[in-house]
């Protein structure tokens, strides 16, 4: 059996740093070569097979995860946050990054990041982050031009102003000054800017969306819009990677981690570190099926009500019920039913337990 060669790249924008290790932990070469396909492909091909390949994820990642793991028999991009041994043991500079990141994948140390197959999916999810992006500067914007009235004893909320017809009365509120009305104006400018870019965003996104026939079966489901479905969609990649709820709940953020040493007590608690965009997706949806009523999942949340739970408890139950369900949905291929949801005893228990 041959022995398997392990390459760790420490990548950055003009560089990349290359150490090739024995399974043996020996360090075989270190080379230093241009961040590019043609010049990482011809140091990759000079290890002999097998030859695993590892990354950390990073804004490149997914470009060298595409163009890469053919050429290899393995290729992995990890999450950073968890090779501590890299920025707190011994000394460190990128070539020693780079032969580290082989030694931790080659003792199995690495938390593996998941990258989708498709270039269309890729694209795709990058136009969903944008557009999470324009509403987070629309909203940054309509906070500017809130904090700037409020300093001057006018208070409004962002739909005071959304109608250009309704700002002429605010700016008659405001002192006397020329300056402060010109600042207020520029202000709005920039607004509608990120209002209209916001908007063209969304367009693109829905119409691609409709496209997508997963997608037209997850927007069945209450709480569960074009932008939501596509978030869940694009960031999940697909139903496969998770091999139970449990797993699929901790990577939305909502499900439970287990803390406990020695002879102290057992805590259950929602993880800290988590994906924030998956959980207020999700966390959102559930509010939105709950407010909707009439539906499967509201009196899922009527009953945790009735049984005693709080209500951010009984919420958080129904995103872990409504992750269920669509998840089911998209390895099944089936439309949603809502006599499906919660029909599992062991589920339900499960789901009901507080953090």
């Amino acid at each position: 059996m041959k022995r398997r060669f392990y390459i760790g790249v420490d990548v950055h924008c003009a560089f990349c740093e290359v150490a090739v290790v024995r399974e043996s932990g020996q360090v075989v070469s270190r080379d230093r070569c241009a961040t590019t396909i043609p010049s990482l492909l011809a140091i990759i091909e000079k290890v002999p097979r097998p030859r695993c390949l590892v990354i950390e994820e990073g804004s490149l990642a997914d470009w060298l995860w595409r163009n890469l793991r053919d050429p290899v028999d393995e290729m992995v991009v990890c999450n950073p946050r968890r090779n501590h041994l890299i920025a707190k043991e011994g000394e460190k500079d990128d070539p020693i990054d780079a032969e580290k990141l082989a030694q931790l994948y080659r003792g199995g140390y690495i938390k593996e990041v998941h990258h989708g197959d498709s270039l269309g999916r890729s694209v795709f999810k990058q136009h969903v982050a944008l557009h999470h992006d324009r509403v987070r500067q629309r909203v940054r914007q309509a906070q500017l031009v809130m904090g700037l009235l409020r300093r001057h004893g006018v208070f409004v909320r962002e739909r005071h102003f959304v109608k250009v017809e309704d700002r002429g009365a605010l700016l008659k509120r405001l002192p006397e000054s020329r300056l402060l009305r010109n600042d207020v104006r520029l202000l709005w400018k920039a607004y509608d800017v990120a209002v209209t870019q916001e908007e063209y965003v969304r367009r693109v996104l829905v119409r691609v969306a409709k496209k997508q026939e997963v997608l037209e079966r997850f927007v069945q489901l209450p709480g569960i819009g074009w932008v939501r479905a596509a978030t869940l969609y694009v960031w999940l990649d697909t139903p496969f990677r998770f091999r139970s709820k449990s797993a699929l709940w901790k990577y939305l953020g909502i499900g439970l981690e287990r803390r406990h040493s020695g002879t102290g007590p057992e805590n259950l608690r929602v993880p800290f570190v988590v994906n924030r965009l998956l959980k207020t997706t999700i966390l959102g949806a559930a509010k939105s099926a709950v407010l909707q009523g009439d539906n499967a999942f509201a009196g899922q949340y009527r009953r945790w009500i009735d049984n005693g739970l709080s209500p951010r408890m009984a919420r958080r139950n129904v995103a872990r019920s409504l992750a269920t369900t669509l998840w089911g949905m998209w390895k099944n291929g089936s439309a949603y039913q809502p006599g499906w949801v919660g029909v599992a005893g062991a589920a339900s228990k499960a789901i009901e337990v507080s953090a």
